[in-house]
Parts: structure tokens; sequence; C-alpha cells
């Protein structure tokens, strides 16, 4: 088997759907007892978003590595969600989907890249910091605590 990497990054296709929701759920599983419930990308319907929004992948065999979710939005591309199966952390597969949304909301004609996490992910509001995100606000929404980023391509 080929190591995943960012080379073999690709749309998502129905057939894909089950793979990314496996690796979202195993992405975000260590969040649930620092929350108190399952993270909002544990919740979501990925046949749902791979028909409605751009869902990226990077495959491991028949497996998803890493995925992606942008939406477009009106005055800017919302990157919904990147997750990364912790069997391929550490391989800059998450680094390499960021700069892809990049890449895509400049391609799209967007200036802007808005993203939330949750406020006791702690280490992705430090990371998003470091990446040149910057923090808008924070708020409840959905009945999570949220804090919200931009960041300007």
């Amino acid at each position: 088997m080929t190591p995943p990497n960012s080379a073999n990054v690709r749309r998502a296709t129905q057939a894909d759907a089950a793979a990314v929701a496996t690796c979202v759920r195993a992405a975000y599983r260590h969040y649930i007892p620092r929350i108190g419930k399952q993270p909002g990308p544990m919740l979501v319907d990925y046949a749902d978003a791979v028909a409605r929004y751009q869902v990226w992948l990077i495959p491991d065999g028949t497996d998803c590595a890493a995925a992606l979710v942008l939406i477009a939005e009106p005055d800017h591309l919302m990157l919904d969600n990147i997750a990364v199966d912790p069997r391929h952390q550490g391989r800059g597969l998450g680094r390499a989907l960021l700069a892809l949304a990049e890449t895509e909301a400049a391609r799209q004609g967007y200036a802007e890249l808005r993203l939330y996490t949750n406020a006791k992910m702690t280490e992705n509001i430090a990371m998003y910091a470091r990446l040149g995100w910057q923090e808008t606000g924070r708020g409840a929404q959905d009945g999570y605590d949220r804090v919200f980023f931009r960041k300007r391509v």
C-alpha cells in the first residue's frame, strides 16, 4: 500500500461518503469527553455533504486518510470541516488540505476563507492562529461554543 500524500488528493464521490464519515469519526472521537458530546462534524450525513458541497479526500487504499469539506457562500468559502484519521496524523495531510482550501478559494474568486472550531479544541485554536487565521469572534451556535476565524487569500 502506498502511503497517502497530498499529491493524490481528489474530490470525493458518493462511493467515498462512508470512508469520509469513518475518517471524521476517528479524527474527532477523542474530543467527546472534553466537550461532553459528539462534535458537530461527527453528526453530518456525508452522502448528503458529497452531493451538496465540495468534499475532498486523501485516500489510503479504499479508506480515507484525510478529508476536507468546503461550502461556497456568497462572500466567502467556508472551511466546514477538516479531518485527519489519527493513523495518518503527523504527515502534513492537514496542512496540505488547508493549502488546498486556500487554493480553491482563490481559484473560485473568493478573497476570504472562514471556519469555526469548538472553543474546547484549544490546540486547533492555537494552530489556526499560528497559520495566519484571524479570530473574529466567539459565541454559541447549534449548541456548541465556537471560535470563528477568517483568512484572506
